[in-house]
């Protein structure tokens, strides 16, 4: 056990380097290395927990799993996530990122591979579960990668590029994995991303590095020279600091903002296909091309609402907000109730993507970082995944009831009701709206 510990702990600080051209020299390399292994090894971890909303309609269809077994399911690994993040982002600010990022990735890869077997409801049921909990080590990995190697004033930008790693892994399982889940049946839905991410997980291990003064670098604050006027406490402890976000009146309001943007967020992802399946009458690879639309906007999302927080509100997250929410909405009207045109809809998801995801990027992470100690951004990331995906696990719960509810068979064939669950939707987006902009005045500390 104390050799399991030992790998898991962050690395020692190597002895302080002192030429000037060779700190430049490490940091430009490992801060791509980093990047680019945070961003594209998340993209493909995502496709290890939202294939399962591909394989929804062939399990309905093969008399497999109601649509509320579907919503137990998914509510399991949601709950198990949220709190994993909580745990694992308390335990990320004090492990070697490398090791915990890698080890996360490999054991929800063998998760999935055994989800692949499982017909049986409590089976899913704790695999699915178990896999929430180590795909929570994922999101907390990237944001202390992303602390320890970007300063505060160029933060957003990057955190915004990391962001764009759940449309990456969005897009590769609405149109990748749907395509061997349509070749190959449901549990290729389960199997494909878990042979990618078993590669990833490998990949992520060598390409990675952890803390910069494990390489014996200043740290990036002191190498950019961006230091804020409003400091963290002076105390020197990690725990305290960790436990000291729980004194901070706007996490909390951003942790409630975050869980009902969530509801919607993964009410699109995990039923949006099999909305478009029953209410339109789309075919899984149509109805796949849409969510790979909303995709790939939402990498636009990340990248712009990073960029544009950055540029023209100097580094301040609430104006932006206000403006990807309202992008958002009009989104998700345009979708359920614009004309039925096959343009119009292509349009209506693409315009939720960059509104979505631009709200992912900050209230589902970034702006929490802003206001808390970067000593301790892991824990900050945690206690809102926590509220995050619970919003999440109690939406899979809600929409499936109403969804089931609303579901008639008649001369064999199923109709579908989804009005009632559409409301829930959207009303959830309005309140996050509403509670987002009550931290107009929040600044950010270092």
């Amino acid at each position: 056990m104390n050799s399991l510990l030992a790998a898991f702990a962050a690395g020692p600080a190597a002895p302080a380097i002192t030429d000037r051209s060779r700190i430049d020299a490490l940091y430009r390399r490992h801060r791509l290395r980093v990047l680019t292994a945070i961003t594209i090894g998340y993209a493909f971890a995502y496709t290890c927990r939202l294939a399962f909303s591909v394989i929804k309609k062939p399990l309905i269809d093969e008399g497999i799993f109601s649509p509320q077994d579907l919503g137990l399911i998914g509510s399991a690994f949601f709950y198990a996530y949220a709190f994993g993040k909580l745990v694992n982002g308390f335990l990320a600010d004090h492990a070697n990122i490398k090791v915990f990022f890698a080890t996360g990735v490999i054991t929800s890869a063998l998760i999935n591979v055994g989800m692949g077997f499982s017909t049986i409801l409590w089976l899913s049921f704790a695999l699915w579960a178990l896999n929430g909990w180590f795909q929570g080590f994922g999101a907390p990995s990237g944001v202390v990668s992303l602390t320890a190697w970007f300063s505060n004033r160029e933060r957003g930008r990057y955190y915004g590029v990391w962001s764009t790693a759940h449309s990456m892994g969005e897009g590769l399982t609405y149109y990748v994995v749907a395509l061997f889940v349509g070749w190959l049946g449901w549990r290729a839905g389960f199997w494909v991303p878990g042979l990618f991410c078993i590669l990833a997980g490998v990949w992520i291990y060598a390409l990675m590095q952890d803390r910069p003064v494990t390489l014996g670098l200043p740290t990036v604050a002191d190498w950019k020279n961006d230091h804020l006027a409003q400091a963290a406490p002076a105390t020197t402890r990690v725990l305290t600091l960790q436990f000291s976000i729980l004194k901070v009146p706007a996490i909390w309001i951003l942790a409630v903002a975050s869980a009902t943007m969530y509801v919607t967020r993964y009410a699109i992802s995990s039923w949006g296909i099999l909305y478009l399946q029953e209410a339109r009458g789309y075919g899984l690879a149509e109805a796949s091309l849409y969510m790979a639309a909303n995709t790939l906007a939402g990498i636009a999302g990340c990248l712009l609402f990073g960029w544009l927080s950055d540029r023209y509100f100097a580094a301040r997250r609430p104006p932006a907000n206000f403006l990807f929410a309202l992008a958002e909405l009009a989104g998700l009207l345009l979708i359920f109730f614009g004309p039925r045109d096959h343009w119009v809809l292509l349009a209506a998801f693409a315009l939720f993507g960059v509104g979505l995801n631009g709200l992912v990027t900050s209230l589902g992470g970034l702006f929490a970082v802003d206001i808390a100690p970067k000593k301790v951004a892991g824990a900050a990331m945690g206690f809102i995944g926590v509220f995050s995906y619970i919003g999440a696990a109690v939406q899979e719960n809600i929409s499936g009831a109403l969804i089931e509810s609303g579901m008639q068979v008649v001369a064999g064939v199923r109709h579908y009701d989804f009005g009632p669950a559409i409301t829930f939707w959207i009303g959830s987006s309005v309140v996050s709206m509403l509670l987002a902009a009550t931290l107009w005045r929040v600044r950010l500390r270092e």
